[in-house]
């Protein structure tokens, strides 16, 4: 099993206690798990029904499968006090991500960035931030930035990443 991203275990205490937590595009669930084990309860979302699948029955974690690129956006009216998404890009929901946090809700968000193509995939710009991109849709959005990271990273591979921890006031 992946250990856990850092700069998520790192911000999780900035997430209000007792809050739901959003795992979004969670994958395997590496975050969805360790979240559960910190005594969080978590919906972990995605489309792989086979990765979802082993998510089932983990207690604190309530599993959604879901296609989050199409028109129907499944988590309208959601509210959580943590968002957390890493490694997934889909800009035309970027807002619709930012909307789902509850006053005091905090976004914890890491993914590839330009340059990442030198290190391997992704490659596609379309799934690659921009300079300060995290931050400049946190600002947009009202949010409060608590932490901001980008740059190169040699671990858990080499790779261009950029990351942000923020809070709807």
């Amino acid at each position: 099993m992946i250990p856990p991203s850092p700069w998520v275990v790192r911000h999780l205490a900035q997430v209000p206690a007792g809050g739901r937590i959003l795992d979004l595009a969670c994958g395997s669930g590496r975050h969805a798990r360790w979240l559960a084990a910190q005594g969080r309860e978590v919906l972990a979302v995605d489309r792989d029904l086979a990765a979802l699948a082993g998510l089932q029955g983990v207690p604190g974690i309530a599993v959604l499968a879901a296609d989050l690129e199409t028109d129907d956006w499944p988590l309208a009216g959601c509210q959580f006090a943590g968002v957390v998404v890493t490694n997934y890009l889909w800009r035309p929901r970027l807002a619709d991500v930012l909307a789902l946090l509850a006053p005091g809700g905090v976004l914890i968000y890491e993914t590839f960035m330009v340059g990442n193509e030198a290190w391997g995939k992704p490659s596609n710009p379309a799934f690659l931030l921009r300079p300060a991109e995290l931050r400049e849709v946190a600002r947009a959005a009202g949010l409060r930035e608590l932490a901001f990271a980008e740059g190169y990273v040699d671990s858990p591979k080499p790779a261009m990443r950029q990351a942000i921890c923020a809070v709807r006031a």
